[in-house]
């Protein structure tokens, strides 16, 4: 294919419009959008100067962003088997599994299928892998979140905390309700201090193939009372059209060479859509240029991705990232 590289962005809804925001804002794509309601998609199309795709010219595209709600695995199937670039942004459980067993599909085909490229799961593997490499070893790694971006992502978050939560613990999966569990987490301001709980995320299952290593892994997601009470329940009310300011935690512990042991943690806090339409554009734009050297499933907090790169992009996107300063021991007299 000669010219720009062709991105679609399969879903127009509060974050799969800002990403088609971002990847046209760089000048060095052609965007396309694609959603099922046309005047939706004909509006996010016309304000960044792309085009109106449907699903059977997307699969003409070099990358496709699914930022629809899930399930994803079909149409990426499709997709892959058509020598088209994935970039996922499902964080469903039942999904991202099929979704792994993809690889195979996408290696044969020399192409990268890029999952979880969203808040979290996406940019908290990146922020995992941020301060594991500061680490000579590490043992455990512990992800909280909060907040969520448009109302697909409202509902999502109201079945994970109704669901079945899924824990790495000293080298076995532990299957435990939802909803439960609390942990009292800070996320950097103004988030501040939320109570966070057990969710059914695929955040472990995800960190778990890109550190085989680690012998713990969590996630948990901030809930309130009502929360909790009514998530196995329909939801009461019709979601906001987008959430408020959202935030994610990673805490990484491990030990350096000398074997002292150390806690590290890092995370931001912006509106969720933001956070996911950054690392989601982000990994459009190296999935365009990876090439079948890192062709198969990429997970973020993959050792073969530019992480360092991939953060400096996504900051720049104005997502402001922090990594915790404390002392672990007294300085030095």
């Amino acid at each position: 294919m000669t010219g720009q590289p062709i991105v679609a962005i399969v879903g127009a809804g509060v974050t799969g419009s800002r990403v088609a925001a971002n990847l046209a804002s760089s000048k060095t794509l052609r965007v396309g959008v694609v959603d099922k309601r046309e005047d939706v998609a004909g509006a996010v199309a016309r304000s960044i100067g792309g085009v109106i795709l449907d699903l059977d010219e997307a699969q003409f595209a070099d990358v496709v962003v699914l930022a629809a709600p899930a399930p994803h695995a079909s149409l990426a199937r499709r997709l892959i088997s058509n020598g088209v670039g994935v970039v996922s942004m499902s964080d469903d459980v039942d999904d991202v599994e099929e979704l792994t067993r993809m690889h195979g599909r996408a290696l044969d085909n020399g192409i990268p299928l890029v999952i979880g490229a969203a808040m979290a799961p996406g940019l908290s593997g990146l922020l995992a892998r941020l301060l594991a490499d500061q680490l000579d070893t590490v043992d455990e790694i512990h992800v909280a979140m909060h907040g969520t971006a448009g109302p697909s992502c409202a509902h999502q978050h109201h079945r994970a905390l109704g669901g079945t939560s899924t824990a790495f613990h000293d080298g076995e999966w532990v299957r435990r309700p939802a909803g439960a569990g609390r942990e009292l987490c800070w996320f950097p301001e103004p988030v501040n201090a939320y109570d966070c709980y057990r969710a059914e995320v695929p955040e472990p299952m995800l960190l778990h193939r890109v550190f085989p290593g680690v012998t713990r892994m969590s996630a948990r997601m901030s809930g309130t009372r009502r929360d909790r009470f009514t998530a196995r329940l329909p939801m009461l009310s019709p979601p906001h059209r987008e959430g408020g300011v959202g935030g994610v935690r990673v805490e990484v512990r491990g030990a350096l060479a000398s074997g002292e042991r150390e806690t590290l943690v890092a995370g931001t806090s912006v509106r969720s859509g933001v956070a996911a339409a950054a690392v989601a554009s982000a990994m459009a734009r190296w999935a365009v240029t990876a090439g079948e050297v890192r062709a198969g499933v990429i997970v973020l907090g993959d050792s073969r991705l530019p992480t360092a790169d991939l953060l400096e992009e996504i900051s720049a996107s104005g997502v402001p990232l922090s990594e915790f300063t404390g002392l672990s021991r007294p300085p030095d007299a």
